[in-house]
């Protein structure tokens, strides 16, 4: 092994400390897919993130149960936001936008899926980079002074943002190689069984004009609210 090799297995046999911030009605697959690739690191401590220990109710009611507080996590290596409709709830609550401002400045690598990268934005960590996030969102980030990014994963520096929920488990693979090298990534994702082959279209550049048309109306009236609230933000 050469010696550049072997600081790079140094490197990565370190522990790292992933912390995922959980807030009411996120999507939970939005974390719970990192979530499973991000445990099977090798050295990987994973903190679940709330303002208080009480449990958080997802968006489809699913419970899940922080395992630290805001003030039991100052820093992270790793800083992890995942979307959902309480996004909006998020961006509002300046706890939560301080405590990701705080740990996301520091950290090594700072990543989100789907619209957690409206959160990310809202705290000021992707002004200047390249990022995605779900497709319904994309007009949304240059209002946080991020650049629009059509690609599933998206690594600008050491922010990597994916598209829309699903999306985060090719993000936390990506992250996964990154840290612990393609071979681990490729065990996790065999493991995992990772081999999508969808049956159904999941994006617009597949689905008909009249099925994204009908998300979009769906959505008009909390898009239309996000907008309201980040340029708000926008202008202090």
């Amino acid at each position: 092994m050469t010696e550049p090799q072997a600081e790079d297995a140094k490197a990565r046999s370190r522990s790292t400390l992933v912390a995922m911030l959980l807030f009411p009605e996120l999507t939970q697959l939005d974390l719970t897919g990192p979530f499973d690739v991000l445990a099977r690191l090798p050295g990987a401590k994973i903190q679940l993130v709330a303002k208080r220990r009480e449990p958080v109710v997802a968006e489809t009611k699913l419970a899940l149960v922080p395992t630290a507080t805001f003030a039991d996590v100052p820093a992270a290596d790793l800083l992890f936001v995942p979307g959902g409709p309480g996004v909006s709830a998020a961006i509002d609550d300046a706890e939560t936008l301080d405590w990701v401002r705080t740990v996301g400045t520091h950290a090594r690598w700072v990543t989100s899926a789907c619209t957690g990268a409206l959160v990310l934005g809202a705290a000021g960590l992707l002004a200047g980079y390249r990022a995605a996030t779900h497709w319904m969102s994309m007009e949304l980030l240059p209002l946080v002074d991020a650049i629009p990014t059509d690609e599933r994963v998206v690594r600008d520096r050491n922010r990597l943002t994916s598209g829309g929920v699903t999306a985060g488990i090719d993000l936390a693979l990506a992250i996964a190689a990154e840290l612990a090298g393609i071979d681990v990534a490729e065990r996790i994702a065999l493991n995992l069984e990772y081999d999508p082959a969808p049956q159904f279209p999941g994006h617009p550049r597949s689905a008909t004009p009249e099925r994204v048309a009908e998300l979009r109306a769906m959505s008009a009236e909390r898009q239309a609210r996000r907008r309201a609230q980040l340029e708000r933000l926008r202008r202090g």
